[in-house]
């Protein structure tokens, strides 16, 4: 039941009703009507769940396949960013929204510059960890 296995995401993530609720914007209350199968779940709710703790939506439905979803660090990181680009106020979601509008100004010379820049960047963090 998917009210079961909204439970075992909570459980898996050793989260508290209060802790998973306040990161979908859910009372306490209402999470543990959910959970117990007393409230009905949105499909808001589920995709509010997948996106936010990377949950399998298949699997949170149907049970099929792996809790979360197997992302590439690449993959990671992309959506990552794109919570940080979700708070306005946040100055590292400004310094990143700038540097993509930069970005996109560059000529294509100065675009395969940079990307090289970042990969010998990316090559040297390896070797120092």
């Amino acid at each position: 039941m998917v009210n079961e296995r909204i439970k075992d995401v909570r459980k898996s993530l050793n989260l508290t009703l209060e802790e998973f609720g306040k990161k979908l914007c859910v009372t306490k209350s209402t999470l543990s009507n959910i959970e117990n199968g007393n409230r009905n779940i949105t499909d808001r709710l589920i995709r509010d769940i997948c996106r936010e703790f990377d949950v399998s939506e298949d699997w949170l439905r149907t049970g099929a396949g792996e809790m979360f979803e197997q992302l590439t660090e690449q993959q990671k990181a992309m959506k990552y960013t794109a919570k940080l680009l979700k708070d306005t106020d946040f100055i590292v979601a400004n310094a990143i929204k700038n540097f993509i509008v930069t970005y996109e100004q560059l000529d294509d010379t100065s675009k395969k510059v940079l990307e090289e820049v970042a990969l010998r960047y990316l090559e040297n963090a390896k070797r120092g960890q």
